[in-house]
């Protein structure tokens, strides 16, 4: 298929033309798509509608090589995890798509980055290799035109310091941090900022406690000195990221898209409101599989907006166990 086709899209009809192309491309060359709709029974041919398409539960990619193209792997994201687990892998066959997709969305969200300092505070994804994050950062940190852009690790001192300044002279700011970091730098530091967005990654990486998003938002607004806290959702399984402005409500690009599944039945899609499995679809992963079943729980509205409302603990995950290659 042609590299560009996910980001040519006008309408829901070409969304859902692409998707359909794109299932049966993948469902002919991916071979463990392949198998896995075959274990479903699946006549790709009968499947007309997004809604019909299956969705290959997310922990493939610990146990599989999830591809769709032959091409050479320009590159291998790593998703994290402790000494012992598996980790996710993620085959890039064409890393220009990867980074077409999260330029080009977090253009259509925020602007030009180039009109942006990039202050990154992630210092657990730094701390390993392959992070898809880390890659997307490190991209945006390069086109920034302020020296003063850059990963700051545990380096609270400086950081602050270029926070306030910047803020202060009216520069654009991008401060992005894992939340236990950022939580970290508010306990010995207070901000009053003015033209800072303040984005979380999420998690606690096992660091601190977990605390709901409304507490974690409310701690980062009275702390920062802001009004809302945004946050961008991503992983390493996907080649395109959402992104929230605040209040947990989460806005796609136009290549992405959320739907819900019932918990009890993982081949059964949910109207929008109603809470379930989230269903990713990634046009963006025409090389690997734009169509992933996430152990994350959520809901979508009828704009398309969608919230993450928890994680599946191991027992909850019912369909998505049924089907081991």
């Amino acid at each position: 298929m042609k590299r560009n086709t996910p980001f040519k899209l006008h309408n829901t009809q070409d969304f859902n033309k692409t998707a359909l192309d794109i299932f049966r491309f993948q469902a002919t060359n991916n071979l463990v798509y392949k198998t896995f709709l075959k274990h479903l029974k699946v006549d790709v041919n009968t499947i007309k509608k997004i809604e019909e398409i299956p969705f290959l539960p997310i922990q493939f990619f610990k146990s599989h090589k999830i591809i769709s193209s032959e091409s050479p792997i320009e590159q291998t994201f790593l998703s994290s995890g402790t000494t012992g687990m598996l980790q996710s892998k993620h085959y890039v066959t064409a890393i220009s798509i990867y980074e077409e997709s999260f330029t080009k969305a977090f253009q259509q969200f925020y602007g030009a980055i180039e009109n942006y300092t990039v202050l990154a505070l992630l210092p657990s994804y730094l701390e390993r290799t392959g992070s898809s994050l880390i890659y997307m950062v490190n991209n945006f940190i390069e086109k920034s035109k302020n020296p003063k852009s850059g990963f700051y690790l545990d380096n609270f001192d400086e950081l602050a310091k270029n926070l306030e300044e910047l803020d202060r002279k009216g520069s654009k700011i991008l401060l992005i941090g894992v939340s236990f970091a950022l939580l970290d730098l508010l306990e010995t530091y207070k901000f009053n900022l003015k033209n800072t967005i303040i984005m979380e990654t999420g998690g606690m990486k096992g660091k601190r406690k977990e605390l709901i998003r409304e507490e974690l938002h409310s701690i980062f607004c009275d702390g920062f000195g802001v009004s809302q806290i945004h946050s961008e959702y991503g992983m390493t399984e996907l080649l395109s990221q959402a992104y929230s402005k605040g209040n947990g409500v989460f806005e796609c690009p136009p290549w992405m898209k959320i739907l819900t599944r019932d918990t009890e039945d993982a081949l059964t899609i949910l109207p929008e409101g109603k809470s379930g499995g989230i269903n990713v679809i990634d046009l963006a992963n025409i090389n690997s599989c734009s169509f992933i079943a996430t152990q994350d729980l959520g809901k979508t509205y009828k704009n398309g907006t969608f919230e993450v409302l928890g994680r599946f603990d191991n027992s909850d995950i019912r369909g998505c166990n049924l089907l081991v290659l």
